[in-house]
């Protein structure tokens, strides 16, 4: 608070018309909201003030600004962050929101006296860090597909290792049932063949004797 701004800054050790800044050195970001304070002593006699927080150690990029007077305050950021200033008496708060990890930086407080001259502005402080932790969140161990996934694929292979088998195994008694039919083929070839072969009777004869025109001995001729 103002308080500590003076301790830090004593008034007789501030030279007149000048500004100087406090901040605190680290700012860790667990849920992508910040409030970085600027705590600041000026003694001088301006009326019209303005206040930016830059990012960078060059303070390259204007994050967002605040200026006042002692009638009315206005406030505008960057279009690239969620920022906001607000001006209380001897600081100044800017809030940022929805921040990212790649927006991790150091961050310097600027305070100016606008009006009336001479135009005076703080010496570049310490600045502040501002770490921006994200935590992803794994969900895909806990969608159903995915844990369905690895059960799935034990039966596939179990199909597939059975639908082999019986393809090979279903070759193979065709096969056998194919070889068995050729050699039962052979077989009655060779039986019909042999049938052929074989050598017929000839035709029974009913006369076994001689001719019917053979002479007949006359047996009356050796009685004498």
């Amino acid at each position: 608070g103002s308080e500590v701004a003076r301790s830090l800054f004593p008034l007789f050790s501030l030279p007149e018309n000048k500004i100087l800044v406090a901040q605190n050195p680290l700012l860790i970001v667990a849920n992508k909201t910040a409030t970085l304070v600027c705590n600041y002593t000026y003694n001088g006699t301006g009326k019209e003030f303005r206040a930016s927080l830059h990012k960078g150690t060059d303070s390259a990029v204007e994050v967002c600004f605040i200026s006042w007077n002692t009638t009315k305050n206005s406030s505008n950021s960057n279009k690239e962050f969620n920022c906001k200033g607000i001006h209380d008496k001897d600081k100044v708060i800017f809030s940022l929101w929805n921040m990212s990890a790649s927006q991790t930086d150091i961050y310097f407080c600027k305070i100016e006296v606008m009006y009336p001259p001479p135009y005076v502005y703080n010496e570049k402080s310490n600045g502040t860090v501002i770490h921006v932790k994200v935590f992803f969140v794994l969900f895909f161990k806990e969608t159903p597909i995915q844990t369905q996934e690895p059960q799935s694929a034990i039966p596939l292979w179990i199909m597939v290792a059975v639908t082999g088998v019986l393809a090979f195994y279903s070759m193979l008694i065709t096969a056998v049932f194919i070889n068995y039919w050729q050699k039962s083929k052979k077989t009655r070839y060779h039986q019909s063949d042999y049938m052929n072969m074989t050598p017929r009777h000839p035709p029974y004869q009913k006369n076994k004797g001689y001719p019917s025109y053979a002479p007949t001995r006359d047996y009356t001729a050796y009685r004498s």
